[in-house]
């Protein structure tokens, strides 16, 4: 039995730190590419951030309307069948988050291994063994309970936040920037409704991760109430934190310059900053690389716990610590997997690429749920006083609408990735068998 643990403010530094991982330092270089021009450039950052609002709204209602653990998996499996939520949520459970995982640890680890480390002791190996470090450094932490992780998460969210938003207020104010600069453009290829398409694919995953945070609800006191609050809060934070700094990229280096940039968050610092410039960025990233890691650890095992209860997982995953709240066997499991990918990390990140096709359907599909959740409250004649998003139904179709976009975009332009993400789909139907023959 989960007894809630986390307040309102756990749960909004855990929307922050879901969403701005290691993206922010480095999408915007893609989404300058693609979209040419200042005004396609602002405009998808603008355009994404506001439908992000409206995926916001369409979570904090099906998270207000159904708070239980795991409800990612769970609502469409009550919704839809054990069947569509175990083949959406296969993929992202073992393979996308814990791959993710690793590799955001990997890269938190060389970025802070020069402020650690002198320069000739800079290896492959040791980059590796201090991921691994990080790793379990914070496996122990969510171990000792559910509160332990979440004030560890406060701590890395709001440093990571102070950062940003030093960087984006220093590269809005600083005078090393010009008209030339500002108004430079690249070449516009084709229909510019095309190029702000391609920027979209860059710019929605940048603000993706919100929706995980509904796994919590079980944890959070007055879930019905405050989920919603949370979801909403993080994801204004996420908003205000992503238009300021790509402002100030645009300002420092201008569409040319981030288009060419190999790590633009470094390249803006390192002109507003000087050479030390290079070391904000290396603690921000870090800072963003172990908040994205344990928003992770925090989350995902409540959705071992919805698939052991559907008999998609065994019943191991259903075993919690009433002291501590924590799922011990499902985390170490999780742990554990993590540290696995860092040696088959290449391999990993080549599945990530081709399940990104996956990611917006099943997103899609989860949203859809808020009209099935209605539905049954009407019929059911239940008296409902949460969180009601505005303007149903239009704006969740609004948002199921671009999401299915998303899905477009990648199946014209990246074909390969749309097949290798449906083949992944599929291999899901006999593992969801085995697993249905283990649960028994």
């Amino acid at each position: 039995m989960i007894k809630a643990r986390l307040n309102p403010f756990d749960v909004t530094m855990i929307v922050v730190s879901l969403v701005i991982g290691i993206g922010i330092f480095r999408t915007p270089a893609m989404v300058a590419s693609a979209t040419c021009t200042p005004f396609l450039f602002i405009t998808a950052w603008v355009a994404g951030g506001f439908i992000t609002l409206l995926g916001a709204l369409t979570f904090a209602e099906i998270g207000a309307r159904f708070p239980e653990p795991g409800s990612y998996y769970k609502v469409v499996a009550k919704s839809y069948g054990s069947l569509p939520a175990f083949l959406l949520n296969w993929a992202n459970v073992f393979i996308i988050n814990t791959a993710s995982g690793a590799g955001v640890a990997l890269i938190g680890a060389e970025y802070v291994a020069p402020l650690l480390l002198p320069v000739r002791a800079i290896n492959t190996t040791n980059i590796m063994l201090i991921a691994a470090s990080l790793i379990i450094f914070l496996l122990i932490l969510n171990y000792l309970g559910i509160k332990s992780g979440a004030w560890t998460q406060n701590v890395l969210s709001l440093s990571k936040i102070i950062l940003i938003l030093l960087i984006a207020v220093a590269g809005l104010l600083t005078k090393k920037t010009s008209p030339e600069i500002t108004g430079a453009a690249l070449p516009l290829t084709g229909h510019w409704w095309q190029a702000l398409g391609l920027g979209f694919i860059s710019v929605f995953f940048s603000y993706g991760g919100y929706q995980q945070t509904i796994n919590l609800g079980a944890d959070l006191k007055d879930s019905a109430r405050n989920l919603p609050r949370a979801v909403l809060s993080g994801m204004l934070i996420v908003i205000i934190c992503y238009l300021s700094i790509n402002l100030a990229y645009w300002r420092v280096l201008g569409i040319p310059g981030m288009s060419s940039a190999k790590l633009v968050a470094a390249e803006t610092a390192g002109r507003i900053f000087g050479p030390a410039g290079a070391r904000v960025v290396s603690v921000a990233i870090f800072l963003s690389a172990m908040g994205f890691l344990n928003a992770i650890l925090l989350q995902l095992p409540r959705t071992y716990l919805a698939m052991a209860e559907d008999r998609t997982l065994p019943s191991f995953f259903k075993k919690i610590n009433p002291r501590t709240q924590v799922q011990e066997g499902g985390l170490l499991f999780l742990g554990g997997f993590i540290l696995l990918s860092l040696v088959f990390l290449r391999t990993f990140e080549n599945i990530v690429n081709y399940v990104m096709f996956l990611d917006s359907i099943g997103l899609a599909t989860v949203a859809s749920t808020l009209f099935v959740l209605r539905h049954r409250a009407k019929k059911s004649g239940l008296d409902y006083h949460g969180f009601k998003m505005p303007f149903y139904p239009v704006l969740p179709i609004i948002f199921i609408l671009f999401l299915l976009s998303i899905t477009v975009n990648v199946l014209l332009h990246q074909p390969s990735q749309a097949l290798a993400g449906s083949i992944l789909l599929l291999i899901g139907f006999p593992l969801y068998l085995l697993m249905r023959s283990l649960s028994r």
